[in-house]
């Protein structure tokens, strides 16, 4: 499966789950994260239920990431796709000290990318936190 080209231009790779592959948004402004399922389907809700629930067992992992990480003082989470009709699922971090708040995110300045070394760092961190969550299952 390809990844939306607005996607690839906007984004940075995480990883991927099981279920999806896990972009970050290339604006420090924001903890915001978006996850990709794998499926050619551009709604979740026509998804079969078990496949619907294992993805959002991974917006829950991300949300719980940017809660633990970045201490938001709301979660947004969204399927919009009114211009990238590809499945994706926005995880975001609001706090009320970001320069959007209390108004939506989309198509606001201003706008900081990450520097190489910051999105490292976030990968490293997911990376620990899903060891970290994975040994605590088991």
């Amino acid at each position: 499966m390809k990844l939306d080209e607005r996607l690839q231009a906007d984004c940075h790779i995480v990883c991927e789950l099981e279920q999806s592959t896990l972009l970050l948004l290339n604006n420090s402004l924001v903890d915001w994260f978006i996850l990709v399922p794998h499926c050619e389907e551009m709604e979740l809700t026509n998804l079969p239920f078990q496949q619907q629930t294992a993805i959002l067992s991974e917006v829950n992992q991300v949300a719980r990431f940017i809660q633990q990480n970045g201490e938001p003082d709301k979660l947004n989470i969204a399927t919009l796709g009114n211009v990238v009709s590809q499945l994706h699922i926005h995880v975001i971090g609001r706090k009320h000290s970001d320069p959007y708040w209390p108004a939506p995110v989309w198509g606001k300045s201003p706008s900081e990318p990450y520097t190489e070394e910051q999105v490292q760092q976030i990968k490293d961190r997911f990376t620990a936190f899903l060891n970290s969550a994975n040994h605590q299952i088991s």
